[in-house]
C-alpha cells in the first residue's frame, strides 16, 4: 500500500502529512512521538489503509512542516490542538479514530477531551498516558534538546539504533528507513535528526503540559492503551489508574520493548485493528 504527500497551511503555518487509503470512508488520524515524523506510522497505516483512509501529520517542527517562528508560544498541547482540528477541519473529516504515539497521543487525549469532542469516536495511546515519569522527561530531554550531528548517515543510523532501542524489535530496513526518513544536514556538512531542537523546550516553558487527568477523566469514549513492558514514560501504576478512572481503558503489555512500541509488529497491529473494529 502506497501513500501520497501533502501540505496545508493550518493557524498560519505549514503542515505536512501523509496519506493513505483514500477510497476509504472511515479515517484514522496516526500522530508521531516528540522528536520524530510522521513515517514512523508507515507500518501501521500501510496495514489499516486496507480498511481505513489514513492521515498522518509531521508536528509543527518536525520532519517537513514548518518550523514555529515562536517556540515557546507554539511548541505546546494547546497549538498542536488547534493545529490538528484545523487540520482535521480542512480536510472535511467529520468523524475519526486517533492513534498517537507518546506526544501523539497526548494530542489524542487533549482534542478528544476538547476541541474535538465528540468527533473522536476511539483513541489509542501508544505508551503515554495522563501522567508522565520525570526521570523518562529527563532522559528524553537529554538528547532531544541538543540533537548529535555526524559525518555520516551510517553514524547516525547507530545513534538511532542506541537512543531508539527502547522500541523493540526493528529490521534492518525499517532501521534504514526510520534514519531517512528523519534526517536534515546542516550547513557544515554534517546530518542530525529532523526536528527543530527548540520544540524541547515545552518542558521547560510549559512544564505541567502533560498533566492531564482532567482531561482524561472526561472522557467518555473507548480507549485502548499498549504499554511497553519496559516503559519508563509510563509507569505501571498510571496505567493502572488508567484502568480504573475515567474511560477505564484497556492496556495492552507490548513484550519486548520500552517506550514506545514501533507499531511495525503483527501482533501489535492486530491489537488495533480489533480495538479500532470495536471488537
Amino acid at each position: 500500500m502506497s501513500f501520497t504527500s501533502h501540505y496545508l497551511r493550518c493557524e498560519g503555518r505549514e503542515l505536512h502529512y501523509t496519506e493513505w487509503g483514500a477510497d476509504h470512508d472511515e479515517v484514522v488520524i496516526a500522530w508521531h512521538g516528540l522528536a520524530r515524523t510522521c513515517r514512523d506510522m508507515d507500518d501501521i497505516a500501510g496495514q489499516l489503509a486496507t480498511r481505513y483512509r489514513v492521515i498522518c501529520p509531521d508536528t509543527l517542527g518536525r520532519g517537513l512542516s514548518q518550523w514555529s517562528p515562536l517556540p515557546d508560544e507554539e511548541y505546546q498541547l494547546s497549538f498542536y490542538a488547534r493545529l490538528a482540528t484545523a487540520l482535521v477541519d480542512q480536510l472535511g473529516i467529520t468523524q475519526c479514530h486517533w492513534l498517537g504515539t507518546s506526544m501523539g497521543g497526548a494530542i489524542g487525549l487533549k482534542v478528544a477531551a476538547g476541541s474535538l469532542r465528540g468527533r473522536i469516536r476511539r483513541l489509542v495511546l501508544n505508551d503515554i498516558g495522563p501522567e508522565l515519569a520525570p526521570a523518562a522527561v529527563a532522559r528524553i530531554r537529554s538528547y532531544a534538546g541538543n540533537p548529535s550531528a555526524f559525518d555520516t548517515v551510517g553514524e547516525l543510523e547507530t545513534y538511532f539504533r542506541t537512543i531508539y532501542k527502547p522500541y523493540g524489535w526493528l529490521s534492518d530496513a525499517q532501521w534504514r528507513r526510520l534514519t531517512e526518513t528523519s534526517v536534515r544536514r546542516l550547513p557544515d556538512g554534517r546530518v542530525t535528526p529532523h526536528y527543530d531542537p527548540a520544540m524541547v523546550r515545552q518542558f521547560i516553558v510549559h512544564p505541567a503540559d502533560y498533566d492531564q487527568w482532567d482531561a482524561w477523566d472526561s472522557l467518555e469514549i473507548p480507549v485502548l492503551v499498549l504499554r511497553g513492558v519496559d516503559s519508563d514514560l509510563l509507569l505501571p501504576e498510571v496505567a493502572d489508574a488508567m484502568r480504573a478512572r475515567g474511560p477505564q481503558a484497556v492496556v495492552a503489555t507490548i513484550a519486548e520493548c520500552g517506550h514506545a512500541p514501533a507499531l511495525n509488529m503483527p501482533a501489535q497491529f492486530a491489537l488495533v485493528e480489533r480495538f479500532l473494529a470495536g471488537s
